[in-house]
């Protein structure tokens, strides 16, 4: 299977960009791991909120394949703690899924198409994180719950 995160926009910060990195060259020992920074939607000032929700869905669909299993991450999805987290990853490993797409969205959330494409909803906490600072917390997230599966010394209980 491959785990491809997809988010919007680049990082402006090279030490988010780098957390990034290391934890995208880790998942890939276990899996094909790929992050696509779509461009961000230009003219935003001229854009009310949803005007931009849905260039950046626009942006999103484009990205995706039939077959895909699609998760965002929302701040209204389910929220689980790293060993669940790994549980629900391994039902995505063995359910014979091709490509598990999961999607951090602009700082405006969603737009309703992609709501209804998706497939399910994850939440990292009931805080609320830039989006920035998120790709970083779930790559790590990801090759945490790899660690956990393949019961390697990462992770402590």
């Amino acid at each position: 299977m491959t785990i491809e995160l997809i988010v919007i926009g680049k990082t402006d910060s090279k030490e988010i960009a780098a957390l990034v990195e290391l934890y995208a060259r880790r998942v890939n020992h276990y899996c094909r791991f790929a992050v696509t920074a779509l461009p961000d939607v230009r003219n935003t000032k001229s854009m009310t909120v949803r005007q931009q929700r849905t260039a950046e869905g626009e942006a999103i669909l484009r990205q995706l394949a039939d077959g895909d299993y699609v998760t965002l991450l929302d701040e209204r999805g389910e929220e689980y703690r790293s060993v669940e987290f790994a549980l629900w990853l391994q039902k995505r490993l063995n359910s014979g899924v091709k490509r598990l797409v999961l999607v951090i969205g602009g700082p405006y959330g969603f737009s309703d198409e992609v709501y209804a494409r998706a497939d399910g909803r994850l939440s990292l906490s009931r805080m609320t994180f830039s989006h920035q600072i998120v790709r970083a917390i779930f790559a790590e997230q990801i090759y945490r719950a790899l660690t956990i599966l393949n019961n390697e010394p990462y992770h402590h209980e």
